[in-house]
């Protein structure tokens, strides 16, 4: 609720703001304040269930956080389109404040006073420490951090390929939305299979998807210099974000899992570190656009490899070595 406030007070100082540098003061505040909810609620569900089922809530829940950036450009374009720039904070202001009301009215705490942990910068460093060096935290870390990187890398470089390379013009927030389709499609579809197949399954037939799926098609680009037929490539990227919609998810939620005594540290943790790892890769899959889709698609192919070796890593089947042992009770 205190991240609402901070939220709110950089919206209302977006929308008041007279120059540039006053507006940015308040996107930063907003930066602050949608911190808290991030990782609240990641930490909410690691408070409430474990497992495949807190599996099959967090690909409903990553589902929010990925679609938001995939199809803000096109609420943005649309609402810029009926008023002046400044609606588009006016939108996130009563976003932020039905959140809260309905957040306050309606979530009951979760962290027993019995298991809240002091704010220390010792308590903190102890916790983060304690986390990183537990091998299945860290490995799942580095997954999500490939599989971000990648998509941060389309994000980058989405308007370019759309309109320089497939020249779609107007249509571009509406091929924009329907990928990002793909990804909300793929969370419905792990929040109904999770509970039989597990997460460590559906995780590994995604990576294993997303560069089977992704090598031969580089080859095309390769041989198309760099823009093969658009419907290929539209159904390269639905393949892609439906690999994306069953991984995030299940990453979070198979990194989270021995992290129930510190659920909030762990998952600030997690966002955090992926978050970070993953924001040089996509800024060098969006800088190295040359009017095709080679770079954007080798990125895929590349970091969905290493998300593979980091999940293969983690669970001590490097490098693939099939599991061994009856498959009842996996993750």
């Amino acid at each position: 609720m205190g991240g609402y406030v901070v939220f709110v007070a950089g919206c209302l100082l977006s929308i008041m703001s007279s120059n540039l540098t006053i507006m940015l003061v308040g996107r930063v505040l907003q930066g602050l304040g949608a911190a808290a909810p991030r990782v609240v609620t990641v930490s909410l569900v690691r408070d409430c269930s474990e497992g495949r089922a807190m599996a099959r809530i967090m690909s409903i829940v990553m589902s929010v956080f990925i679609l938001v950036p995939a199809i803000a450009p096109a609420v943005g374009q649309g609402v810029i389109l009926v008023g002046h720039w400044r609606y588009t904070f006016v939108l996130l202001l009563v976003q932020a404040v039905l959140a809260f009301a309905w957040f306050a009215l309606r979530q009951p705490e979760t962290l027993a006073p019995s298991d809240r942990r002091p704010l220390s910068p010792s308590s903190i460093a102890t916790g983060v420490l304690t986390a990183l060096l537990m091998r299945v935290v860290s490995g799942y870390i580095l997954a999500t951090g490939f599989v971000f990187g990648a998509f941060l890398g389309y994000l980058s470089s989405a308007q370019q390929v759309f309109q320089v390379a497939y020249r779609v013009g107007n249509l571009f927030p509406l091929y924009f939305a329907v990928a990002a389709l793909a990804i909300g499609t793929a969370t419905v579809l792990n929040s109904m299979l999770v509970m039989r197949l597990g997460m460590r399954q559906l995780t590994h037939a995604a990576l294993v998807r997303m560069t089977l799926v992704s090598a031969p098609f580089l080859a095309i680009a390769l041989a198309s210099e760099g823009v093969p037929p658009f419907p290929l490539f539209m159904a390269w990227l639905l393949a892609m974000f439906l690999c994306v919609g069953f991984l995030f998810g299940n990453l979070n939620a198979l990194a989270m899992e021995p992290l129930g005594r510190m659920a909030g540290l762990g998952a600030s943790l997690i966002g955090s570190a992926a978050t970070f790892m993953s924001l040089p890769f996509g800024w060098f899959i969006g800088s190295r656009f040359d009017g095709g889709i080679t770079a954007l698609v080798a990125g895929f192919l590349l970091l969905g490899l290493a998300a593979l070796a980091a999940v293969r890593w983690t669970e001590g089947q490097f490098p693939f070595t099939p599991p061994r042992g009856p498959t009842r009770g996996r993750r």
